[in-house]
C-alpha cells in the first residue's frame, strides 16, 4: 500500500458550539485514522473571516490536518464533508517533496525570521 502526504483543509460554520465543533473535528480525526492515515499535524485556526458569504455566513471555523494516507482517503474524505451540513467547504491537497519542506519550516517558525532578516 503506498502512503502519500495530503494536507486537508475545511472550514466549519461558525454557529456550532465549542462541543459540537470538537465533535466535528474528532469525527474527522477518526475518518482519518481509520482509513489507515498517520496523521502527521493539525491546527486549529479558529474563527476567521471568509472571502465570500457562504450559506449566509461570513465566517468560519478553520482546521488544517496533514496526513500521510493511501489515496482512497480523499474519495472517502470528501463523501463524509458533502454529507455534512456543518461543514461549509473542504480542501485536500497531495503534498510534492516542497510542500513537505515549507511545512517543516512554517511549523519550527522558520519563515518568520528569514523574512525578518531580509
Amino acid at each position: 500500500m503506498d502512503l502519500k502526504d495530503y494536507e486537508t483543509v475545511f472550514v466549519l460554520s461558525p454557529v456550532l458550539s465549542e462541543n459540537q465543533l470538537k465533535d466535528a473535528i474528532g469525527k474527522y480525526k477518526k475518518i482519518i485514522k481509520d482509513n489507515g492515515a498517520d496523521i502527521i499535524h493539525e491546527e486549529n485556526w479558529g474563527m476567521k473571516k471568509l472571502a465570500y458569504p457562504i450559506q449566509h455566513k461570513s465566517t468560519g471555523f478553520y482546521q488544517l490536518f496533514q496526513y500521510k494516507a493511501p489515496s482512497k482517503i480523499v474519495s472517502t474524505l470528501a463523501i463524509e464533508f458533502r454529507r455534512d451540513d456543518k461543514i461549509l467547504r473542504f480542501q485536500t491537497v497531495s503534498l510534492d517533496k516542497y510542500a513537505l519542506e515549507f511545512n517543516e519550516k512554517r511549523k519550527k517558525g522558520l519563515l518568520k525570521s528569514q523574512k525578518e532578516a531580509a
